[in-house]
């Protein structure tokens, strides 16, 4: 997409989708929180359930409003979609599994590093080239992440049992969220949001489950607790979420959806508080401070 759209596509961009925007970050919030909920399962099993759970919700929807859609699907969007499920599922295996080892704002905030990749990668490979406000944004985004992470390593009792390979996972996860994003951006231009989600959900899950596999990461036996927690993995974070994440890419380059992703941390950070006593320090808070002004340059530019 070439850099001389993007004005015009701001002023087309209907309201309502910054509501969706904020509500599907509030939803991805959670996800942290019901992750430590479920720690007696291993990551990849919680990972598969949750994926799986979004693919079977969709279905019936998909078949009866999208197979045409779906099956008119060109060789090329068929090789992206199933490229974008396949980063998706590494994504959560990597994110979940980054939870077991470090903190819960650590690993938010190094996976939410991501809008700095998708700024190069949306200049590289969609000709996006960020605005004067998003280069700005991304710069003092990168500060607060700094900040957040320093104040989060100083909190010792809260750092987890491995946090170099926690945090190595959950930058993983970035750069895989980052490919995923960026297909997501190309493929909504010119398919519906329903079509594109239900085929990517199917590719994540099958991805997830290989993972699982490979690993002999068992799936069964667990209680009842673990999956109730899944189901509401996949419907919060998930499919409201990622779902809506999926909807507004097609309105806002990827850059801008990663910075405002930079949300996430923020609204996980405080649900670990309230549930699990993780104490923000003043440097920590401060830095939360920073990200939102990042964030709000970006959506809300002075013009």
């Amino acid at each position: 997409m070439s850099s001389r759209k993007r004005p015009q596509e701001r002023e087309h961009r209907p309201g309502y989708v910054y509501v969706v925007l904020v509500a599907g970050l509030l939803s991805i919030s959670v996800s942290a929180i019901l992750i430590r909920w479920a720690s007696e399962a291993p990551g990849e099993t919680l990972a598969v359930w949750r994926t799986l759970f979004a693919a079977a919700m969709l279905a019936p929807f998909a078949v009866f409003k999208s197979r045409k859609e779906i099956a008119s699907f060109t060789m090329r969007e068929g090789i992206l979609i199933t490229i974008a499920g396949i980063f998706l599922g590494l994504h959560f295996v990597t994110w979940i599994s980054s939870l077991y080892f470090t903190s819960v704002a650590s690993a938010s905030v190094l996976v939410s590093l991501s809008p700095i990749f998708l700024a190069l990668a949306g200049l590289l490979f969609l000709n996006e080239r960020p605005t004067r406000a998003e280069v700005w944004a991304i710069i003092i985004a990168t500060l607060g992440t700094i900040l957040l992470g320093y104040s989060d390593m100083n909190a010792h009792e809260h750092a987890g049992s491995n946090p170099l390979l926690g945090n190595t996972f959950a930058l993983s996860a970035a750069l895989l969220v980052t490919v995923y994003l960026l297909i997501g951006r190309v493929i909504r231009q010119s398919r519906s949001w329903l079509a594109y989600v239900a085929p990517l959900y199917v590719v994540t899950a099958m991805t997830t489950f290989v993972v699982a596999w490979m690993r002999d990461v068992p799936l069964l036996g667990f209680d009842w607790e673990v999956y109730a927690l899944c189901m509401a993995m996949a419907v919060v974070p998930q499919l409201m979420g990622h779902g809506a994440l999926n909807f507004v890419v097609r309105y806002f380059p990827a850059a801008t959806i990663g910075l405002a992703s930079l949300f996430e941390p923020i609204g996980a950070s405080l649900l670990a508080f309230v549930f699990f006593s993780e104490v923000p320090t003043l440097l920590g808070i401060g830095a939360m401070a920073v990200i939102l002004l990042s964030v709000s340059l970006a959506l809300f530019p002075r013009k």
